[in-house]
């Protein structure tokens, strides 16, 4: 008896001192591959995608929408282009909104840390003379360190992450407004403005179009492999190569929109940059599996030995630099600093996250569908502002959708249940 509790308690420390790497939970027979699915003639669409994926209709429905009701202007070149940009800004931020909420968490202080990070960029650039890399530099370490004191508060003060990013809202917008005496700061450092205004060459484009469908053949062949790895039931191919080819269609068709007015713009670039880190580090990282666990089941998690505190403190920082560079790319985009500058924008990016299917429950989302996301919200802003929508009529329509979003995901949660 001495003995089988001794080692009992071996067994808990052990699990307690090493937590399960994604390794130690791969699924080691195909009886275990209990994924639920939705079958669509040959192929099979994950459930918890499939929100994603009709977003992606309802999208186009709404881009269908705005083009009859622009005589076409929504879609021609110069518009797209435009389309991108406001999406840079907007889709940056989900990326890093997607993993506070993955974690269960929520912040709302966003907006007023993109208006404080450009502002204080605009400031050290005009008034104080500084170069482009030292204000840039400052900005995202800026973005960081709030992150980082909102973290700490949430993690290790056990404040609500509710109640401490409203007060950051207030705090940051309050900041800002001091520091620039309520003025607008204009910026007149060209390589600055080149951030938000310039394009690359379209040479440069198409490469960027050739890497990405390489990137995809490679990561369908890697999960192919690894499910023949781990035992799993082989997908169709049919299944394979809808994955393979629909994607790279997309992207094909994207970078020749773009290139067709003067290129793809540098804020879309490093949106890509941005998605393609946050999509790694969420899916292929022992960090990311973390989130998602500590989201879905945060005593298990802990019990299972992963740092609660830590990974939240993290995602917070995480956030608070990628606010910084969505306040670098928006300053930049409209050439100057402003106490008034990123209003509303984490509205738009939580309403990115959970219309993409997110669950502000935690535990679920994915950077791709916060990027549909991004992009319907970036959408509806253009469509409206070229119909001549009134600011109050834009308002109401974005608060209905983020509101009749989340209550669309707590019902599909109360149906689970």
């Amino acid at each position: 008896m001495n003995q089988n509790s001794t080692e009992q308690t071996a067994n808990n420390t052990n699990v307690a001192t090493h937590p399960p790497t994604n390794a130690d939970v791969a699924p080691p027979t195909a009886a275990t591959d209990l994924t639920p699915q939705l079958r669509i003639g040959g192929l099979k669409l994950p459930t918890d995608s499939l929100r994603a994926y009709t977003m992606v209709f309802v999208l186009i429905a709404i881009w269908l929408i705005f083009i009859y009701a622009t005589n076409g202007i929504f879609l021609e070149a110069r518009n797209f282009s435009n389309l991108m940009r406001q999406t840079a800004v907007t889709g940056v931020l989900a990326v890093g909104m997607l993993m506070v909420i993955v974690t269960g968490q929520i912040d709302l202080s966003v907006g007023s840390v993109v208006g404080l990070t450009g502002g204080i960029s605009a400031i050290l650039l005009t008034w104080l003379g500084w170069g482009l890399v030292p204000a840039l530099m400052a900005a995202i370490v800026i973005g960081m360190i709030i992150g980082a004191a909102h973290g700490a508060l949430v993690a290790y003060a056990n404040i609500p992450a509710f109640i401490v990013t409203l007060g950051g809202l207030l705090v940051w917008r309050g900041v800002i407004k001091g520091l620039s005496q309520g003025n607008t700061i204009p910026v007149r450092l060209q390589s600055f403005k080149d951030i938000g205004q310039s394009y690359v060459a379209p040479g440069i484009g198409y490469a960027i179009a050739i890497a990405a469908v390489a990137a995809i053949v490679a990561l369908n062949i890697r999960r192919v492999r690894a499910r023949g790895r781990y035992g799993l039931a082989a997908q169709s191919t049919l299944s394979t190569l809808a994955r393979i080819v629909l994607p790279s269609i997309v992207i094909v068709a994207f970078i020749v929109m773009l290139n067709n007015y003067q290129g793809v713009p540098i804020p879309v670039v490093i949106l890509l940059v941005v998605v393609i880190a946050g999509a790694f580090l969420t899916q292929n990282t022992t960090f990311g599996r973390y989130l998602y666990a500590i989201g879905g089941n945060p005593d298990a998690a802990r019990l299972s030995g992963i740092s609660l505190r830590r990974h939240i403190l993290a995602v917070f920082c995480l956030i608070g630099a990628l606010a910084g560079v969505a306040g670098v790319i928006y300053t930049a985009r409209v050439g100057s600093g402003s106490p008034d500058a990123g209003v509303l924008l984490e509205l738009d990016a939580i309403a990115a996250c959970v219309i993409g299917g997110a669950s502000l429950m935690g535990g679920r989302g994915s950077i791709f569908g916060a990027l549909l996301g991004a992009l319907f919200m970036a959408s509806l802003n253009n469509g409206m502002s070229l119909k001549n929508v009134p600011d109050f009529t834009q308002d109401i329509v974005r608060g209905s959708i983020l509101v009749a979003a989340v209550g669309i995901d707590m019902l599909g949660r109360r149906k689970g249940s």
